[in-house]
């Protein structure tokens, strides 16, 4: 993935998370939302980010890309 690819990547990610953060189960809400809409290949590539790190990522996207199912 490119760096311009992987960027965009955490940008949407990190504006679902600003989206949903004042719900008190933002977390679940986030892990539901990835799993409902993005590809799987979107979120293997999220997956993949976290395993090195997940730098740019908001504590939010952090914690529920963590959560996806494998």
């Amino acid at each position: 993935m490119s760096d311009a690819e992987l960027e965009h990547l955490v940008a949407m990610a990190n504006d679902i998370a600003r989206n949903l953060a004042f719900n008190a189960d933002a977390e679940q809400r986030m892990v539901d939302h990835l799993e409902r809409f993005w590809a799987p290949e979107l979120r293997d590539r999220l997956r993949a980010h976290v395993e090195t790190g997940g730098e740019g990522l908001s504590e939010l996207a952090l914690a529920a890309a963590k959560r996806l199912p494998a």
